[in-house]
């Protein structure tokens, strides 16, 4: 026994020493992540009194999934977060999974104080020891900062029911909450008069794309750009464990109409999925509840990871990151309904001067003025008689993560199977959007930021998120045309790292 304690002493100094001279990961410059620790979905997105909240799971003891809390940031725009301390811990029995927040303005919960409204958090408490999710409540009374649990309002009897979105539906004057029974790949409505006592409404799936679990459903009401007049649709969103359009972990939506208890797509609708992005790392996105009747946006916020490999991506000392957030706006075309996502107007604020430039393209490498590490660029390709367009981000290793377009079978990818030192075998893959080329002409944004691109085709008919962990070294752009010559009409602007918080 002793030479076990020498030996396990001995490992521990050893793993202590590597630890302490671990070299940390560039940090993200415009993207929230926390200063340390394990981080993903995000939960509770509200705004109140100025301010953006952005709740999160988080683990404060490492940095792998585990002692489900709830982390906590604020903005006043967007895009510069602070992270405040955590908001919603775990207790010995119940972790605090994911869930909503809300401002309860006319106090039905009876939480309220000083003729202030409180903030509410539903979220999903999971009892390990008695293999039972259900939902709880939390309150606050000094925006946000501090929070009481009442206790457990809803449960089914179920170990996999789980992530509330609550919002308040004002043409039946309820509260709706959309959960899910993951394993059974569906979405329970339910409605109630206070946030405390809830009735079974209705229940929608399986339908779209089916995995080992749904997760994270989200459910609101958009005007139709290009619809009649005065057109609106309500939107369902839910989350794929697994199986989803990158290989893993992904997100769907249905788009059809909601009168308070039950959501019916609209004709036509199919089962084949409609998928939030096209990447691999834009899940368990959520959008804000309680924005000012002054901005009439939907805004949702995404984590970008993907459950196959999250635990394994070589960040240090915090391993999370989430999407910038973004526009969801819903479109209708001569194929139907579908959602837009473009990044906040609010993110521009971090550009600097714009440089332009219109380049020809062919099958040698042509730099590209891009700062590598923390960009945003908009690229207007004509691909001319070429086979495929690429834009190539290098490291100083060589290691490349690779945009193209491919006119000829309409698609525009990622290709990150040669992006970085390999670390887990999902990892390495090539993203697909299919992406109507008939004209031969595409329109790329792209958001870079140290790990991640985001990729909005066409103002974000389709996107693509991906993460991508570099050998070592600075990072820059070129861009080459192969099979023929093409033109890319170019603009760029550097972006401000962070201030405050981050």
């Amino acid at each position: 026994m002793k030479r076990l304690a020498i030996l396990l002493a001995a490992a521990m100094a050893a793993t202590s020493t590597m630890a302490g001279a671990q070299q940390a990961d560039v940090r993200p410059g415009y993207h929230f992540a926390p200063a340390r620790n394990w981080m993903n979905d995000p939960n509770g997105l509200v705004y109140y009194d100025g301010e953006y909240h952005l709740f999160f799971q988080y683990n404060p003891y490492g940095d792998r999934w585990g002692h489900m809390s709830w982390g906590h940031a604020v903005s006043r725009d967007l895009v510069h977060w602070e992270e405040l301390p955590i908001a919603i811990p775990e207790t010995p029995e119940v972790m605090a999974f994911s869930g909503s927040a809300v401002v309860d303005w006319n106090n039905t919960t009876g939480f309220g104080r000083g003729g202030k409204p409180p903030m509410i958090a539903i979220y999903t408490g999971h009892n390990p020891k008695a293999k039972l999710q259900s939902q709880y409540l939390a309150y606050s009374n000094d925006r946000g900062r501090t929070w009481t649990v009442h206790g457990e309002v809803l449960s089914v009897g179920s170990s996999e029911f789980r992530d509330p979105k609550v919002f308040w539906h004002a043409a039946t004057k309820r509260w709706v909450m959309v959960a899910v029974l993951a394993l059974e790949n569906r979405a329970l409505i339910f409605t109630s008069p206070n946030l405390k006592d809830w009735t079974y409404a209705s229940s929608f799936g399986p339908a779209g794309g089916r995995g080992k679990n749904w997760e994270c459903p989200d459910l609101f009401e958009l005007p139709v750009q290009g619809g009649a007049p005065g057109e609106k649709r309500w939107v369902l969103t839910v989350n794929l464990g697994d199986n989803a359009v990158g290989g893993g972990s992904g997100g769907q939506y249905f788009v059809g109409d909601f009168d308070g208890k039950r959501f019916v797509p609209v004709a036509g609708w199919g089962d084949q999925p409609r998928w939030t992005d096209y990447g691999a790392d834009f899940y368990a996105a959520v959008s804000y509840n309680d924005l000012p009747g002054s901005d009439p946006r939907r805004i949702w916020i995404g984590w970008a990871n993907d459950w196959r490999y999250a635990e394994a991506i070589p960040t240090w000392p915090s391993r999370g990151l989430m999407t910038v957030a973004r526009t969801v706006a819903l479109s209708k075309t001569a194929d139907g309904y579908r959602i837009l996502q473009a990044p906040v107007s609010e993110l521009a604020a971090l550009r600097g001067a714009p440089e332009r430039a219109v380049l020809p393209l062919a099958e040698a490498a042509t730099p590209l003025p891009i700062p590598g590490g923390k960009a945003e660029f908009e690229a207007e390709l004509d691909t001319g008689t070429a086979g495929q367009l690429t834009l190539a981000l290098t490291d100083g290793q060589g290691w490349q993560t690779l945009i193209g377009v491919n006119p000829a079978v309409g698609e525009v990818f990622i290709d990150r199977t040669r992006s970085g030192p390999h670390f887990h075998d999902g990892f390495a893959n090539r993203h697909i959007a299919p992406v109507d080329l008939k004209r031969r002409k595409v329109k790329l944004r792209v958001l870079v930021d140290e790990s991640i691109l985001e990729l909005f085709i066409n103002d974000g008919e389709q996107t693509i998120t991906d993460r991508f962990f570099r050998g070592g070294g600075p990072l820059s752009w070129s861009a080459s045309a192969r099979g023929g010559t093409a033109t890319l009409n170019l603009t760029t602007w550097p972006l401000q790292a962070k201030g405050k918080g981050e």
